[in-house]
């Protein structure tokens, strides 16, 4: 059975490896895995921001090497010339690159920028966040942001402008320190797809303004810039009554609290007690010289004889509210008779407006990363543009899916050893409690039945709870006993029976001596803990 397994699985590699090469000979356009190291391959900007040192690194736990994120609080920058543009308007193009946050991601970037040709005005030693690119796409977090970016650069063909078109309500990113697969999936029917561990989370339509901020095809019609509002214009809904008058009765001054003339002082209030006292038992400190630190006073401390009276010194009646304060007289409103409502400037049309029946994208003559983050251990592999998405597929089922699953199971049992630890420290915890529950003096009668259970629980700790659902009721059972116990019954002395001994038995008080060594013999032997 086995021999059979391991025969299916290299059938298996072996299938996709075969479909992986056939689809790669026509629809791999770029791919890199970094096996080799990227001097050479990649150029790192000479930017003086871009301090951040890249690495050739394996992933932990694996022989599978990436690019490295190697230092902290640092801004990164990188850049792969491909040997050919990518023709975006041509059929599907797909971007698929795998993340690993090693050490988890609270607050940077972790995504590429497909970058438009030289000829848009930048060179690789200069590559940074101002260096033109058609399609930005990764994950992105730092505080409340969460997203996986997707950004188009769109040339609007009016005005020469390119302009950036954020994808509305992009998925959010995994928090964990797996390896992760993005794939974006641009269709040639306009519509974008967005996958995570191949699993698409938002399908959008490029021309769609639900779908992107702002939308490719802009407005028709546009706000006149040069419209202004006119001086008359009243926007105010509600204005003061201008016939109002204010009552005669209306007291402005009327202060909002008066003193309460119906309080009276309680009959104990210690009017010749001060609210606070030396303190007697403040002794001055030897060390304590008048002349350089002045004469010596006692700290003071509440005078304790007005903690047991209503009160101590100089008895005020207490304020209250003043029925007559009514504040500051104001007209009421009532509806503006010369309201126009909320002026905006008129519409006209827009200069820049255009159709669209497909998006202009520029092509992608290179592969960047610019990143500021917080954090290191960020680790990029298995770059691919390719133009079937079943390539991309393949990729994610030979390179990402085997290390993800073997960081995944790794990742559970870590989980499940902690949890562990976490429940056996707990349980310590209760029973070291239990057991100094088992010697209070009251429940001495229940103390072998208390131990019994408590040592069954170390056997077995899943029944922890159980016990100590137990232990409480044994304790809620001696206090109702002892509430609630009733009047006890009068003690009957019995005269003791004379012993029989002319059968060679021997007496009663023997027996039951016997009995009593047989019963300690019988007995389990508890252990003792020292508290």
């Amino acid at each position: 059975m086995m021999i059979m397994t391991r025969y299916a699985l290299l059938l298996l590699l072996a299938f996709a490896s075969l479909q992986l090469l056939c689809f790669a000979a026509d629809d791999d356009v770029f791919y890199d895995s970094f096996e080799e190291s990227f001097d050479g391959r990649w150029i790192v900007s000479d930017k003086d921001d871009y301090k951040g040192v890249w690495k050739h690194s394996k992933s932990e736990g694996h022989d599978d090497y990436g690019l490295l994120v190697s230092e902290m609080a640092k801004k990164y920058a990188i850049v792969k010339e491909l040997d050919e543009a990518v023709n975006l308007k041509d059929g599907t193009t797909v971007l698929q690159f795998e993340t690993r946050l090693q050490g988890g991601l609270e607050c940077g970037g972790a995504y590429l920028k497909y970058l438009r040709p030289q000829d848009a005005g930048w060179k690789p030693k200069e590559f940074d966040n101002e260096s033109p690119y058609s399609i930005m796409f990764g994950p992105d977090k730092c505080g409340a942001t969460n997203k996986l970016h997707f950004i188009l650069k769109h040339k609007n063909p009016k005005s020469g402008e390119y302009i950036e078109h954020h994808l509305k309500y992009p998925p959010s990113v995994p928090s964990d320190k797996l390896t992760h697969v993005y794939t974006a999936i641009l269709k040639p029917d306009n519509e974008v797809s967005i996958l995570i561990d191949g699993e698409e989370k938002k399908k959008a339509s490029f021309l769609s303004a639900e779908d992107f901020e702002p939308p490719l095809i802009p407005s028709k019609t546009i706000p006149d810039p040069d419209d202004k509002k006119p001086e008359d214009w009243d926007e105010r809904a509600k204005i003061p009554d201008p016939d109002a008058v204010k009552p005669e009765d209306w007291d402005e001054d009327a202060p909002m609290e008066i003193e309460d003339e119906e309080a009276v002082k309680p009959e104990s209030w210690l009017d010749d007690e001060p609210e606070e006292i030396d303190d007697p038992e403040a002794t001055k400190p030897e060390d304590w010289d008048d002349e350089e630190d002045g004469e010596w006073e006692a700290p003071k401390i509440e005078n304790p004889q007005c903690e047991i009276a209503p009160g101590c010194g100089e008895w005020k009646r207490p304020m209250k509210r003043n029925p007559a304060y009514k504040g500051k007289w104001s007209p009421p409103l009532i509806d503006n008779p010369s309201y126009k409502g909320i002026w905006k400037p008129q519409e006209i049309p827009n200069p820049n407006y255009f159709e669209l029946e497909k998006p202009d994208f520029d092509p992608i003559a290179a592969i960047g990363i610019e990143i500021w983050t917080m954090q290191d251990g960020i680790l990029f592999d298995n770059i691919l543009i390719a133009k079937n998405d079943k390539v991309a597929e393949s990729y994610r089922e030979t390179t990402w899916k085997p290390k993800f699953e073997v960081e995944k199971e790794k990742q559970k049992a870590e989980d499940e050893a902690a949890d562990s630890a976490r429940l056996a420290g707990f349980q310590r915890k209760v029973f070291d409690v239990l057991y100094k529950v088992a010697d209070i003096p009251f429940l001495s009668k229940y103390k072998h039945q208390i131990l019994d259970l408590i040592e069954h629980a170390e056997t077995q700790p899943n029944l922890t709870i159980g016990v100590l659902v137990s232990i409480v009721v044994i304790i809620l059972t001696i206090f109702f006993k002892l509430i609630f116990g009733g009047k006890k019954q009068p003690r009957v002395e019995k005269k003791p029976e004379v012993a029989k001994t002319s059968n060679g038995e021997g007496s009663s008080g023997e027996k039951a001596e016997e009995a009593e060594k047989e019963e300690a013999a019988a007995a389990p032997r508890r252990r003792r803990r020292d508290n």
